[in-house]
């Protein structure tokens, strides 16, 4: 009985050791997932940049004309829908850029989870209207590295016929997964958001505008 018992322990041990092994195997195969979908949607949000800079380098004389106004169109009405550009099939309403990341991005008109793989995505509003939120995947070529932003650092987002509006991070706070109220709530001017490391909650980036 007790030789028994001794190779029960045995192979409990040899069991548990490679259930151990397993668990190992399959966190570093999903570590390598996630950097390789990582790498894959920032290739594809850096191909999507390059194509959407030179389509606004090609705007007609018209809206080089209107840019130029004392008060843009969408000054006059900012109720206006924001405008898009089609780049490699998605219609996309600007470019977002933080250079405290060394990040610039483009931001896909209306979300989902498959836009959301390729390009950070415009969740809700305008920038028209001041209150816009701009969603993006935990890939550290996407909005991972928003959590360490600090108060003070710049954030820029250029619309589709190239007017800038230039923000400042006022504060970073820890929302709900699923309180979308909480993330809807308060007077910002822009929020960009994205998910902890755990997945569980969010990081929403409050920013207020800098007006010129």
């Amino acid at each position: 009985m007790q030789y028994g018992g001794r190779d029960s322990k045995t192979m409990k041990g040899k069991l548990l050791t490679g259930v151990g092994l397993l668990l190992i195997a399959a966190a570093l195969l999903l570590t390598v997932y996630n950097i390789r979908e990582s790498d894959r949607a920032g290739a594809e949000s850096e191909e999507m940049v390059v194509r959407m800079e030179s389509l606004t380098a090609a705007l007609p004389e018209r809206l080089e004309t209107e840019k130029k106004e004392l008060v843009p169109e969408y000054k006059k009405n900012p109720e206006m829908e924001m405008p898009t550009v089609e780049v490699n099939g998605q219609e996309c309403v600007g470019m977002i850029e933080i250079p405290a990341l060394g990040l610039k991005l483009p931001v896909i008109s209306e979300w989902s989870d498959a836009k959301l793989k390729k390009a950070p995505c415009r969740y809700s509003g305008s920038a028209y209207l001041k209150n816009m939120i701009i969603a993006g995947h935990n890939y550290r070529t996407h909005f991972s590295g928003i959590k360490r932003l600090n108060p003070g650092d710049s954030v820029v987002f250029t619309d589709a016929d190239g007017n800038v509006f230039s923000y400042e991070v006022t504060e970073i706070e820890t929302v709900g997964g699923y309180d979308i109220e909480k993330m809807e709530d308060g007077d910002w001017d822009l929020t960009l958001f994205t998910c902890t490391n755990k997945g569980k909650a969010r990081a929403a980036v409050r920013c207020r505008e800098i007006e010129e």
